[in-house]
Order: C-alpha cells, then structure tokens, then sequence
C-alpha cells in the first residue's frame, strides 16, 4: 500500500494513484443558485468528508443579503470578513484545530478586503475577496469544516473543498492549525523618563528586554510538529506628530520550554518578515512581504506583514511560542492582530477562543481614518 505523496512541480508528471473528489456550493436541482444560505447567527457544517484524505485546495467567497431579501442582488455588511467565522476539525476533536475569522485566515488581517497573494494563501479579485487555501490538510478518520454567520444580515456562501482520496497516510503525518488572536491595546511604557522620543522608541543603555514575558503571543501551543508562518496586522496608534516607527521589536521564539535567550532571536520585526529598514514599500513575495505598507502620517495607520516558513519550518517538540516585542523592549501601545498557521500532532491543546464579534472589529473611529482609505461595499436596505 503506497504513502500519500503531495503534488508539486517537481512531480506533476508522475501518475497519481489517488482519487480527485470535490464538495462544493453547487446547485442540486441544476439551477444557478450555487450557493448556501445563512442567517444571522446560523452554524452550519459545509463540508464533512471521511478519510483518509489530504484537502489541497479550498477556495470560496461571500456576500450578504437583507434578511428577507429575494431578489438577486448581493452585496456586503462592512467588515463582514471579521463576522465570519471559519473551523476545521479533523477526525472525532471536538476542539477545533482552525477557528479563524474568514477574511483574515485568507490574508486580510486588518479588517478590510484587499488583493493578497502568497504561495498557501491568497485573496483574489474582486477586491479580495475570493480566498484560497493550498495549505496541504491531511485526516486520517473525518474532516469536517463549519462557518459561522455573525453578521446582521443573510450570509450569502460559495465554496470549493477540493481533497484527494488515499489508501493511507505517512504516520508522521500531522494536523494543520490556525488560530486568530488580538490585543486591542499592547502594554507599553510611558516616554517619561526617557530623554527623547527617539529614545524612548529605539531604547537607552539601560532599556533591555531579558526575558520575552510580555512580549505579543502570536502562538502558544503543546505537542509535536512545525510552525509554518503567520500574519501580523498593526494599528499604529500613537498620535503624536512625532516620526513613528512601530517597528522596532524583535522576534523571539521559545521552543521546548525553553529560557531567554531563545535559539531563535531575531534582530527587529521588519526583518522577521523578511523586509528591512523600515519600510514604506508594499512587497508580496510567495512567503514574505509586506501587503500593506505606511508611508505617509509618519507610519501612523494600519500596516500587515506575512512570513510563511514553507522552507524553513520551525520544528517543535514539545511545546512552543511564537512571540515579538511590540516595540524595542515592550515600549508601544499598539493594536495587535494575528494568525498563526502550524502543523502539529493531535489532541492539540485548546487555544484563546474567539472574542464576541463586536471586540473582532477595528479598534476605533480614528483606526478606520487611519487606514488605508479602502471602504467596505454597502448594500443598500438594512445592511448595517
């Protein structure tokens, strides 16, 4: 019986002896309704799939509809991509192994619909919002994956769950896993005491971070396996006129229980993400970049970073924590949100839950007029 073997471009050429299969939104009755529906509220499960099999692609988009609307028109509650709510679980969890909003798990971390691309993850036209997923999923007994609509409005839903039936699987395989997490407002310092702005932002001789305790926590978990990567959004929040770099952080990632100094230490935030000297220039690379970049308003507004070890995964075996400084030595209050994607043995343990929807949105007023200028697509009606 031959092991599961994924497909690349080294290898397309070979015969596959695997089964294609698909779920998808389409029309039982031979219509053009291919769609689901949800209301407000509503959980459904939209695909479930028995193993062994391995996902390899998973695609879909979303609109909304007033609540007893019948006519054809579909357009989109502002911010609906933070009150969407995607989960896996994989085999008989009960403890889902992704629990992400939906727009973010596809790159938009920021709380508006943007183009984005990378090798596992994009976010296609229009506007972004045609996610796609080629994050390889393997399962042994049953896939099942579920959405939640927490938006006020009829949740209009299309999806693609493309798998591959196989004989058996590697019994290295592991589960994929991804968590979203937010801290509205990170615990900085005051620039009392500090002779200068500048100082305050890029430290003194006695300004040390020594043991990464109050560092941001982009991922916190138990078991076996690799971290693959993470998206980092930040809302600048200082409101000074002063030059703003928020920036100045480094990376540190504690493996095995291990003290600081970790073995993985890194030299500032933009160079985690594979960026460097502050920038102010979007790139997106196929595991790195910089989708949104501040320029203006001394780097005041919302800016978004991706690294996707695809390459270079960060092998775990116990245990590990994946955090940044939010500023040199935990100095800013800035808004911080996250997704973290990894592989790892199961029963993994549980992760933060989900704040209430009202605490996924953007920070405040002044954050939106901070952003990028983008405007959620309105319906009109009671679209709210």
């Amino acid at each position: 019986m031959e092991e599961y073997v994924a497909s690349d471009l080294n290898n397309i050429f070979l015969k596959r002896p695997y089964k294609t299969e698909r779920i998808s939104s389409y029309d039982r009755s031979g219509g053009n309704d291919d769609w689901i529906l949800l209301q407000p509220g509503e959980e459904v499960c939209f695909a479930e799939i028995d193993g062994p099999a391995v996902v390899t692609h998973f695609w879909c988009t979303y609109g909304n509809k007033p609540l007893g609307d019948t006519s054809g028109v579909i357009g989109h509650e502002p911010f609906n991509l933070r009150k969407i709510v995607l989960k896996m679980f994989w085999d008989d969890e009960t403890v889902p192994s992704v629990e992400v909003p939906l727009g973010d798990f596809f790159g938009n971390v920021d709380g508006y619909s943007k183009q984005f691309r990378s090798e596992p993850i994009q976010a296609a036209c229009q506007d972004g919002m045609a996610g796609s997923c080629w994050f390889p999923m393997p399962f042994r007994q049953k896939a099942r994956f579920l959405l939640k609509n927490e938006c006020s409005n009829l949740l209009v839903f299309y999806f693609y769950v493309d798998y591959e039936r196989v004989d058996s699987l590697p019994a290295e395989s592991l589960y994929f896993h991804a968590n979203w997490r937010r801290e509205l407002l990170t615990e900085g310092k005051s620039e009392e005491g500090y002779a200068s702005h500048s100082e305050w932002e890029f430290g003194n001789p006695t300004d040390k971070n020594t043991d990464g305790k109050n560092n941001y926590v982009i991922l916190d978990t138990i078991g076996s396996g690799h971290y693959a990567g993470c998206l980092l959004n930040i809302v600048n929040c200082n409101k000074t006129s002063e030059w703003d770099w928020y920036g100045e952080g480094d990376d540190m990632i504690f493996i095995d229980g291990e003290s600081w100094p970790p073995r993985l230490h890194g030299t500032g935030m933009e160079d985690y993400f594979s960026t460097a000297w502050s920038p102010t220039q979007s790139f997106e690379g196929l595991w790195n970049g910089a989708n949104v970049s501040k320029a203006d308003d001394n780097y005041k507004g919302n800016v978004s970073y991706y690294r996707f070890h695809i390459k270079d995964p960060v092998i775990f075996d116990s245990s590990i924590r994946v955090t940044i400084e939010h500023g040199h030595n935990n100095n800013r209050s800035d808004s911080y949100t996250s997704v973290a994607y990894w592989y790892q043995n199961e029963p993994h343990c549980p992760q933060e839950p989900l704040p209430d929807v009202k605490d996924r949105l953007p920070l405040d007023e002044n954050a939106l007029k901070w952003g990028r200028g983008i405007k959620p697509i309105e319906l009109s009606g009671n679209i709210e």
